[in-house]
């Protein structure tokens, strides 16, 4: 499963790029279940089950999110009805847009019809009379982003802000409170089992070892932990694996995790990937992503309640 911040790989058509397909399915004259109209647009568009696993911060899938934008602009446009609760038609309307734009239908197309603007002007009104400051618009959304899409990505901007800041503060403290560190990490991922059993070793006589978490009471299951605490442009080469693989076998060990503040050269992630022992690699990049995701080195600040219509209630 895919977050938001995979997305642009992945080339997910814009919301208002779904209206024309959603009119497409519709123009057969049936009448479709949101579920059903969204399941069939999805078929229209050709959209991948890579597209289909990317989800917003609310749980949902981007590209049903889009779709429901969509729907619902055409509705507000006159082009789409619902004839019963949770159905969707196409109408008189719908059907010569297809006419007149046979290929697809842009924002500035959906902007011309009359009924779109007057819900735009309605709804300017409504704000206006609330006392509202009203910016110019012609209605919800306004551009190529649906809102959900500028939360997340504000709440992404705002996670990379802070991943900069973990990395920064981690390379400027010492190796112990490093070391340290990564084992709360994978105590936090629920490595050292319920009794949380982990412990940092380190010191000038570690062996290579730096750390470890058992995954059962006896601790037969160990893994074994490495923690490098080095400058972004410091790479790990694969002759500093090569020492942490001997230092497992060693302690007869074929488990380890080896992590950095920096990140791994070609050559060492080649190594890791053909040797036998089990090594898990984790850069910066990762290992902020994970203390962020774990709440390990961060808190939440404040948080936000977004709703929507729930569309199950008017079904």
């Amino acid at each position: 499963m895919m977050t938001i911040s995979d997305e642009s790989a992945l080339d997910i058509p814009k919301w208002h790029e779904f209206m024309h397909p959603v009119l497409q399915v519709l123009s057969d004259g049936e009448t479709y279940s949101r579920r059903a109209l969204r399941t069939a647009t999805t078929a229209a568009t050709g959209i991948t089950e890579d597209q289909l696993s990317v989800i917003l911060k609310s749980g949902q899938s981007k590209v049903d999110n889009r779709i429901g934008w969509a729907t619902s602009a055409l509705t507000q446009a006159g082009a789409v009805e619902r004839p019963a609760r949770g159905a969707y038609q196409i109408t008189e309307v719908g059907h010569q847009a297809l006419k007149d734009h046979p290929k697809s239908i842009t924002l500035t197309d959906l902007r011309e019809f009359p009924s779109w603007v007057a819900h735009a002007e309605a709804r300017a009104a409504r704000r206006t009379e609330a006392g509202m400051q009203v910016a110019q618009e012609t209605g919800e959304p306004g551009d190529d982003s649906t809102p959900e899409d500028r939360i997340s990505g504000a709440i992404d901007e705002l996670q990379r802000t802070a991943a900069d800041e973990l990395l920064q503060r981690l390379q400027d403290g010492t190796p112990d409170f490093f070391e340290d560190a990564v084992v709360k990490l994978l105590l936090a991922m629920d490595y050292g089992g319920a009794e949380q059993r982990g412990l940092k070793v380190g010191g000038i006589a570690d062996g290579g070892i730096d750390g470890f978490v058992d995954q059962d009471p006896l601790g037969l299951e160990r893994v074994y932990i490495q923690a490098k605490r080095y400058t972004t442009g410091n790479s790990i080469s694969r002759e500093t694996l090569q020492a942490f693989i001997g230092a497992l076998h060693g302690r007869g060990a074929n488990k380890g995790v080896f992590i950095t503040t920096s990140h791994f050269t070609r050559h060492a992630r080649e190594y890791a990937e053909n040797l036998p022992t089990r090594i898990v690699l984790i850069d910066g990049e990762r290992l902020t992503s994970l203390m962020i995701k774990y709440r390990v080195g961060v808190h939440v600040e404040r948080t936000y309640e977004v709703v929507t219509v729930d569309e199950d209630f008017f079904e």
